[in-house]
């Protein structure tokens, strides 16, 4: 089961050279840029573990590029994504959100059902990954 979340999710996984474009993109527009990652992809999950800090007053896709490479040597068996802020109206509103990395086995969800009083039906998403440990979720 592949993982939609954020922007081209529905789309097959960007290039190195077209992550690196849309990271520019967000710099040209004084975004702030972060990388996140998680072994934990549901979708309420919004606070992913953040990789350095945001990078603020770079020129260059290049820097975040070269981060990226360090996030994927370390935790390259989990869910990387590249966000992008904006503060020019004086809070932080989210312009850019993709996954440029994805684990070798994605594992998917169970939809769990229950009846509840009367005919009202709930509806619950869990994880597969999250039957395992933290940090042993993608291992073989």
């Amino acid at each position: 089961m592949r993982i939609t979340q954020g922007q081209f999710s529905f789309l097959p996984d960007l290039t190195d050279e077209q992550i690196a474009k849309q990271v520019q993109y967000a710099i040209e527009n004084n975004w702030a840029v972060n990388i996140e990652f998680t072994d934990d992809p549901h979708p309420r999950n919004t606070y992913w573990e953040m990789w350095g800090l945001p990078m603020f007053d770079i020129k260059d896709a290049a820097a975040v590029m070269t981060e990226l490479q360090s996030c994927r040597k370390v935790y390259g068996d989990r869910y990387i994504r590249i966000s992008a802020s904006d503060a020019s109206h004086g809070w932080e509103s989210l312009r850019m959100s993709f996954i440029v990395n994805r684990p070798a086995e994605e594992p998917g969800f169970d939809l769990e059902r229950q009846e509840v009083d009367g005919r009202n039906i709930r509806y619950t998403t869990r994880s597969y990954a999250t039957n395992k440990p933290s940090g042993q979720r993608y291992s073989s």
